[in-house]
């Protein structure tokens, strides 16, 4: 019997001016996932780097969603 993999996806919230604004349980999550979506990839970095979060870091915005929702969709569905 092999172990199977629960395919989460989440939306987190972060602050955006004061760094010390975010909860415990946003970090909890950031630090658990295989890859963060962000709509502005350098305020997130900082904030990354900020709580010693290294994860793949890609942008995700009005100009870009449907492609990166396209490919999103497909991890998802092989459960990466």
């Amino acid at each position: 019997m092999s172990a199977e993999r629960k395919v989460s996806f989440y939306l987190v919230p972060t602050p955006i001016g004061n760094l010390g604004d975010i909860t415990l349980r946003a970090l909890d999550v950031l630090k658990s996932v295989d890859t963060i979506l962000a709509e502005d990839t350098r305020t997130s970095s900082f904030l990354l780097k900020h709580y010693q979060i290294q994860k793949p870091l890609q942008s995700f915005h009005i100009f870009n969603e449907h492609k990166t929702l396209e490919g999103l969709i497909k991890r998802l569905k092989a459960e990466k």
